[in-house]
């Protein structure tokens, strides 16, 4: 298997990597920057608001000297790490205090007041004065409602850089905080989801190639466990299944092949002259015999497939339980007079409705008396009897036959099955009577038991629903 999923996620993974970082050093990074440059420009232009109305109208009216104005403007450099310039109107310098590195010039060349605009602040070097980026704030200086000069203030941007550069830092943590928590998680899914997966469709790859001995092994008890599980008890399933109709159809083969072979031969053997023409009525006899082996096996199994497939579809009607039972075992005199058998009915009461499909129900018991005659010893009797408990009704067939081993009786539904202290007297059977009626009492949403010893005979007890007197007028 190739592990394109599992590379899907790392390159998925990779990229994701990738896009956060990206993201973060270009966009989370230029908001910051933006926004600083706004709040420290509107912090600039309230301090020179300030300066400028409060402090530098004094100069204009002689209560301030120059050095007084300058020691100011230098207090200010310090609280503001910015250079500050008092200029006049036309652009010519006043005085200044600069931040290292910056000079200030004595005129301001083509200096125009209004080129901030409604902006509050320009970003630049500010008429090439400055070898870096500065962020630049101008507010006038009015005496008597006339603008007397005005003051600049000059911040760097490389502070601003540095002070996104601190809060990013958080972010970067943040950032590779999430990354291992991806890369935790991408494990997570490696172990957890990934691995199964594979282990999985090397199983599925392994059934569809015959091998149904490969177990998956489970580790967990999540969705990925139980899948696991249900495969292997599927592969358990599908192995079980193969070796029953290797069964089946080795038990077909066997079964069709005896009584094919013995009318072949015979057929033969008329044909060739080996059997003499007065024989032949009774090899006759024995092709007819084989014959109906044939057909009633073919019967049979037809009669399951149709079960299996369709389902066995039962027609309810209401009828008497008792006459049809007596009607069935009339059937059986041949067979009984053959062996000096009798069957003795121990009916509850004169009549006992039940509602059920008749047809089938009158397989169920021919099939059970037809067993009971065949396993009987010669002389016996054989016990056919009905109960009624709680709208229930019970019927036993009982024989004093050969009887089943212990170890047999669950296997006696199964198909094609003979016990081994059967196959001697068994020479018509097929093995598919009994699943036959345990398919038709499970149709009816009912239960067949059975009680047997060795040597000493079998009981079969099957229940049908008792019909009452409104069923009918239903």
């Amino acid at each position: 298997m190739k592990s394109i999923l599992h590379l899907k996620f790392i390159v998925l993974y990779i990229i994701f990597g990738f896009l956060c970082v990206f993201t973060t050093a270009t966009l989370t990074n230029e908001l910051i920057m933006d926004r600083l440059e706004e709040d420290i420009s509107q912090s600039l232009y309230r301090e020179a608001t300030l300066i400028s109305n409060n402090y530098l109208p004094s100069y204009f009216s002689e209560d301030s000297s120059i050095w007084a104005v300058q020691s100011q403007l230098i207090a200010m450099r310090l609280y503001l790490n910015s250079s500050l310039w008092f200029v006049a109107p036309d652009g010519s310098l006043i005085t200044s205090s600069n931040i290292r590195g910056t000079t200030a010039p004595r005129t301001i060349e083509n200096f125009d007041p209004a080129e901030i605009g409604n902006s509050q602040y320009i970003t630049g070097t500010y008429h090439d004065y400055f070898d870096e980026d500065f962020i630049t704030v101008m507010a006038p200086v009015t005496q008597g409602f006339s603008t007397k000069g005005y003051l600049l203030i000059h911040h760097p941007v490389s502070d601003i850089q540095k002070q996104c550069s601190l809060l990013m830092r958080p972010v970067y943590i943040t950032l590779a905080v999430i990354f291992g928590l991806s890369f935790i998680f991408l494990l997570g899914f490696h172990f957890f989801v990934y691995r199964p997966l594979r282990q999985i469709t090397e199983a599925a790859k392994q059934y569809a190639m015959g091998n149904l001995d490969y177990a998956i092994p489970v580790h967990s008890h999540d969705e990925m466990g139980y899948l696991s599980a249900s495969l292997n008890f599927m592969s358990v399933q599908l192995k079980d299944m193969d070796d029953y109709q290797k069964k089946i159809v080795a038990n077909v083969s066997h079964d069709f092949r005896s009584p094919l072979t013995s009318i072949k031969g015979y057929v033969e053997a008329m044909l060739d002259g080996t059997i003499p023409p007065e024989m032949q009525e009774k090899y006759l006899h024995i092709i007819l015999f084989e014959t109906g082996r044939l057909t009633k096996l073919t019967s049979n199994l037809l009669d399951l497939n149709q079960f299996e497939h369709s389902g066995l579809i039962v027609e309810l009607e209401r009828f008497d339980l008792h006459n049809t039972l007596k009607e069935t075992i009339e059937t059986f005199e041949p067979q009984c007079e053959k062996k000096h058998l009798s069957i003795d009915l121990l009916l509850d009461g004169k009549e006992l409705y039940v509602k059920a499909d008749q047809s089938k129900i009158q397989r169920v018991i021919q099939n059970l008396v037809d067993n009971a005659i065949k396993f009987s010893h010669h002389d016996s009797v054989i016990h056919i009897e009905t109960s009624e408990k709680k709208n229930k009704l019970f019927v036993s067939v009982k024989d004093t036959g050969i009887g089943i081993p212990k170890e047999d009786l669950k296997l006696i539904w199964d198909r094609f099955y003979k016990s081994d202290l059967s196959r001697g007297k068994d020479k018509k059977g097929t093995g598919l009577g009994l699943s036959i009626v345990k398919e038709i009492i499970n149709a009816h949403n009912e239960h067949i038991n059975v009680i047997s010893t060795p040597g000493v005979g079998s009981e079969f007890i099957f229940s049908l629903p008792k019909s009452h007197q409104e069923d009918e007028e239903d």
